[in-house]
């Protein structure tokens, strides 16, 4: 099977063309667990295959690296359009992709033949709580700066889903926090019907925050583009940042806006290349 591997801010995945690599769809799971392993396997977050589309110009299918199926990547569908316009596969600039069943609209930057950045439509954030979802007295209301216990210890979170749910913890303090600990306790929590991915925030100014993020199915990594966009959501939420804001995470810089006056939320970031190759399945 041919492959390619890619990154987007360093959340890095395990890209293939399924219009060409056949794999029944009850052996993917599996195979993703493999692939995705960093010490027997090529390593990465998970996989992505991109695969033909009736409704839009390409599809994403994403796994994480556990197996379990996601509904949406921002860095990795940034990936697949450069994927596509650097191996040839469309000559636009603007696409469309389908994952999980919702569209999504991208603008490509193009640099010496090749994709560089990719500005993603990430569509209307989801507030309600039903929705996300997340168990709220309020089914039908938001979770804002909402009370959860979480190992003993009480936490302030915002919810927002971005076609995959996201709880938002603001911090002081994000680079001594024990991540690896509290994140499975927060994806796998009570409140969480479907887990959620946990973004922990530190706010710098009115327009750059840091953020590490606890990916549902995967553990940390480097960024997490829709849990940047859910992250500046709730920030404009709390009142404690403007509407565009620049995102620092490990593996590097997003800027996100939301055009509150369309409810859109947009993302503008890098997508690279790693290296490609063949491995037998």
């Amino acid at each position: 099977m041919k492959f390619t591997k890619m990154q987007g801010c360093g959340n890095d995945y395990v890209y293939v063309d399924g219009a060409k690599e056949q794999i029944p769809q009850e052996k993917k799971a599996e195979l993703v667990r493999r692939l995705s392993d960093r010490h027997f396997g090529i390593g990465g977050d998970g996989v992505i295959f991109i695969n033909p589309s009736e409704e839009t110009d390409f599809e994403m299918e994403m796994y994480n690296m556990d197996g379990s199926r996601s509904e949406m990547c921002g860095n990795g569908i940034r990936c697949v359009a450069k994927f596509v316009y650097d191996k040839g596969l469309t000559d636009k600039t603007n696409i469309s992709i389908i994952s999980g069943g919702t569209v999504r609209y991208l603008e490509l930057t193009i640099e010496d033949g090749k994709v560089s950045t990719v500005k993603v439509n990430m569509g209307a954030p989801i507030l309600k709580a039903a929705d996300i979802p997340v168990v709220s007295e309020d089914e039908d209301g938001q979770v804002i700066a909402g009370k959860i216990e979480v190992d003993g210890e009480e936490y302030e979170m915002t919810c927002v889903s971005m076609g995959n749910p996201h709880a938002v913890v603001f911090m002081d303090d994000i680079e001594n926090l024990e991540i690896e600990k509290i994140g499975p306790k927060f994806e796998n929590h009570v409140r969480f019907p479907r887990r959620t991915n946990t973004e922990f925030v530190k706010v710098v100014s009115r327009d750059y925050v840091e953020m590490r993020v606890w990916e549902r199915g995967t553990g940390e990594t480097l960024a997490c583009g829709t849990g940047t966009c859910a992250t500046v959501v709730a920030c404009i939420l709390n009142g404690l940042t403007d509407d565009e804001v620049t995102v620092k995470l490990l593996g590097g810089n997003l800027k996100i806006k939301w055009d509150r006056e369309a409810n859109l939320v947009y993302m503008t970031g890098p997508a690279v290349t790693v290296f490609e190759g063949e491995i037998e399945i």
